[in-house]
């Protein structure tokens, strides 16, 4: 009885650290490409291209956990 319990656990803890782990890749990609374009703002069309690939690969890692859950 107590071991699907656990598994239930152990699968809602890994979605929970991917999605925070992806939060907070997705808000440091945020600041540095915001950093980066008050540095050099001629760049910023690149740095926007750059951070929204990042973003989406970083968000991509909860949809892999959330597969991997059921």
């Amino acid at each position: 009885m107590l071991t699907p319990i656990l598994g239930e656990l152990t699968g809602s803890f890994h979605v929970g650290a991917a999605a925070l782990g992806a939060a907070i890749g997705v808000g440091l990609i945020g600041m540095k490409a915001s950093e980066a374009v008050g540095r050099n703002p001629g760049a910023a069309t690149p740095i926007l291209i750059q951070a929204i690939l990042s973003t989406a690969f970083a968000e991509g890692i909860v949809f892999f956990a959330i597969y991997l859950a059921k």
